[in-house]
């Protein structure tokens, strides 16, 4: 990717950076010049149109080869994005074998070109949104952070605040629970974007997802300020564990009313996806199919298994009354003929109560002691958790690395034994239709036995 040049606006907006005597306004898309009462910040009205990932490419803005010393961001957001982060190459994917095949099964056409796809495989926006034009280019800046045309001149203005940049168009990304809400939208999806059973059925990976493990992968271009709050990860795990069930229940709500159903995404893939095997050999038959008619697959509450633990840390009256509820929409919705009415009350229910969840765990202080309780809190439920299937074990191995490594961070102390454990775990995911939770219970247990 090359870097490009800022937009008119935004071009004049630095003008008035140096010059100080002018500030903008945009009045039915068109640019007006104005005198500026002394030294007062241009103003922008936000007009929600996009610029592109090279409007931030500059060295003094986001595109700086290495930090840079005394300022309050890294400046080199860009470049870690444009060279190391996995979102850069989400538009080149819907060009490789696969995707060409995957195309052709749900007859879009092609992959790179059809909106299914590029929905959250681009920063695709009409073009009557695009401030300039800009190919596609992967997920870039303003598919997390919002439509820059409002306010990229103004924000590096010196005394220039966030808030003014949210009020102008920018997404609140610094809010966890907002910054989760935004990667859920691709990530597990909404009634816009969304990966069925048949996407799945033509080769699309199922999704997954565990902020903090996620946030890690990417990796994160932005400070984290550790020195000041050495366990913020911890809060922004709980909050991701919380949003993720919550967002998880929206989509339910749409889908249990939509024009197919069951939905299959929505169950659990492996209770049919599974190696067959002997009878003797099944631990599926073993433990039999409890509330459920033997061959129904059950619902997927493969976020709740460990989201329930982080609830618990914060409320565990209320995450114990919210086990029921669970149960009763996991048995509602499992059915073939199933009440969506029924359905959409009971997750309206669970939601009400996840939402007192977040707003506690926002509250809360995280610290050591909160860190090693979830920690202790998801392994020790490794028996409970893994019937519940390969979704399940590995939403519990993606947050017990999670907090680990918050942990460890934190000054609990990193074990290379505890680490080649964790790639022991993981490996056991690589071909999830052989999943077996006895496995799974023994490296959970010998990573408790590694942790320093």
């Amino acid at each position: 990717m090359h870097r490009r040049h800022l937009p008119a606006a935004a071009l004049a907006a630095s003008v008035v950076l140096f010059c100080g005597v002018l500030s903008l306004s945009l009045r039915a898309g068109e640019l007006v010049v104005q005198p500026s009462p002394g030294s007062a910040a241009p103003a922008m009205q936000a007009v929600g149109a996009f610029t592109g990932p090279g409007s931030c490419a500059a060295a003094a803005c986001h595109g700086a080869v290495r930090p840079v010393a005394g300022s309050r961001i890294l400046q080199t957001e860009y470049t870690t994005w444009i060279a190391q982060d996995r979102h850069v190459r989400a538009f080149e994917v819907l060009s490789n074998p696969v995707s060409v095949r995957m195309a052709k099964i749900l007859g879009v056409g092609r992959a790179d070109t059809a909106p299914k796809c590029l929905v959250c495989h681009s920063l695709d926006v009409p073009g009557g949104r695009q401030a300039h034009t800009f190919a596609n280019e992967g997920v870039s800046c303003e598919a997390c952070h919002g439509p820059a045309s409002g306010w990229l001149g103004p924000h590096t203005t010196r005394g220039w605040t966030h808030a003014q940049s949210v009020a102008l168009g920018m997404y609140d990304t610094k809010d966890i629970v907002k910054r989760t809400e935004r990667c859920l939208t691709c990530h597990l999806g909404t009634a816009e974007k969304s990966v069925d059973h048949e996407m799945i059925a033509a080769g699309h990976p199922d999704l997954v997802f565990d902020l903090e493990a996620f946030s890690a992968a990417m990796p994160r271009h932005w400070r984290e300020n550790t020195d000041q709050d050495p366990f913020r990860s911890v809060r922004a795990f709980s909050l991701g564990q919380l949003v993720h069930v919550r967002s998880s229940l929206d989509r339910l709500a749409v889908r249990v009313k939509g024009p197919v159903w069951p939905e299959y995404a929505e169950l659990d893939c492996f209770a049919c996806h599974h190696s067959l095997t002997r009878a003797d050999d099944s631990w599926r038959q073993a433990q039999g199919y409890t509330g459920r008619r033997p061959g129904n697959p059950p619902l997927n509450l493969s976020r709740w298994a460990t989201a329930r633990h982080v609830l618990a840390a914060f409320d565990e009256p209320g995450a114990a009354e919210l086990d029921g509820v669970m149960t009763k929409l996991a048995l509602e919705a499992s059915r073939l003929r199933t009440d969506a009415d029924q359905v959409v009350a009971i997750a309206a229910q669970a939601r009400t109560m996840i939402d007192r969840g977040i707003a506690r765990a926002l509250s809360a202080p995280a610290d050591a002691a909160l860190a090693r309780r979830l920690l202790r809190a998801v392994a020790g439920a490794a028996e409970e958790i893994a019937p519940r299937g390969e979704r399940a074990a590995e939403q519990t191995a993606m947050a017990m690395e999670s907090l680990y490594a918050a942990w460890a961070r934190g000054g609990g102390g990193e074990s290379a034994a505890t680490k080649a454990a964790f790639n022991e775990l993981f490996q056991q995911f690589e071909n999830p239709s052989s999943y077996d939770p006895r496995r799974f219970v023994a490296q959970v247990r010998k990573i408790e036995s590694s942790l320093p």
